[in-house]
């Protein structure tokens, strides 16, 4: 029986693809507007592992909206509008190392942003429709990813024996397209480990609401320039996340069993404004 005083809010959020929310226990959908317009789809809230999850389809439920016109802004602040405070996102990447073949799960631990047209703050000094005008707030980046949302991640992994790649860096393209064969060897040759399109700008949003973030990408193909042949087809990234996809759903609901209770942080995240004044309200 789920308490109604508490259907309407969530501690952990998932950003992902569709049906995961369809293994929540009791399951409430729940429309949120934000400042910055609609977010991807309707919040999916219910129960796992004895936490309040919330679950967003990065991508809508029907999967309509392309990497590049996905609301990330609104996306984030609706999951911590419902009291999110932490969040993990699987990926789907293209592999840049030879051994990071398909069916390699890699939990990264930086990121570059090669993306192109995509808002990446809520502090741009734009007003909002409330009237409220945020500031120029400058967040550290210097480490993308929360390290306890990437210990529990890791954890959940190596507990369904599946041996995750602890650390690398994941490069965010701009998509739709994948990158050319030119393009993949120069990202292999500066040392990032994987690519793909959805991992920015969450991670900085993320930071700017003090919320934990944690990536957990699935190598779905070895990138054009790790390989001879055709290079990438969506064909191929479809069917290697179709046949990993329930071994993913299982580490992800083990890692959301694991993170730590919220009021209990004390990575970096929580306080990554450090006091700085935002000049509007957080959720």
């Amino acid at each position: 029986m789920v308490n109604t005083a508490n259907a309407t809010q969530a501690e952990i959020g998932v950003i992902g693809g569709s049906g995961f929310y369809s293994f929540l226990d009791d399951v409430t959908e729940v429309h949120v507007d934000t400042p910055y317009g609609s977010p991807s789809d309707s919040l999916f809230l219910g129960e796992l592992a004895g936490r309040r999850v919330a679950f967003l389809p990065r991508h809508g439920r029907d999967h309509r909206l392309p990497p590049h016109r996905i609301n990330y802004r609104a996306n984030l602040w609706a999951l911590r509008s419902v009291g999110v405070r932490q969040v993990l996102a699987p990926c789907a990447v293209g592999g840049l190392r030879p051994e990071y073949g398909p069916g390699t799960l890699l939990v990264p631990d930086q990121l570059v942003d090669r993306t192109k047209s995509r808002p990446a703050t809520y502090f741009d000094g734009i007003p909002l429709p409330d009237g409220t005008t945020p500031l120029v707030v400058h967040v550290s980046l210097a480490d993308p990813y929360c390290p306890a949302g990437r210990t529990a991640a890791l954890k959940a992994a190596r507990g369904r024996d599946w041996e995750p790649v602890d650390g690398g860096t994941l490069v965010v393209i701009e998509g739709p397209q994948f990158s050319t064969r030119a393009e993949s060897r120069w990202y292999a040759a500066q040392g990032w480990s994987v690519v793909g399109m959805t991992g920015h700008p969450e991670a900085p949003l993320a930071r700017e609401l003090e919320l934990c973030y944690s990536s957990l990408t699935l190598v779905t193909d070895l990138d054009a320039g790790a390989e001879t042949g055709e290079g990438v087809s969506h064909e191929e990234v479809l069917r290697v996340f179709s046949a990993n996809v329930d071994r993913l759903r299982t580490v992800l609901f083990d890692a959301v069993a694991g993170l730590p209770e919220n009021d209990g942080r004390d990575c970096a995240c929580a306080g990554a404004l450090g006091g700085m004044e935002p000049g509007i309200r957080l959720p």
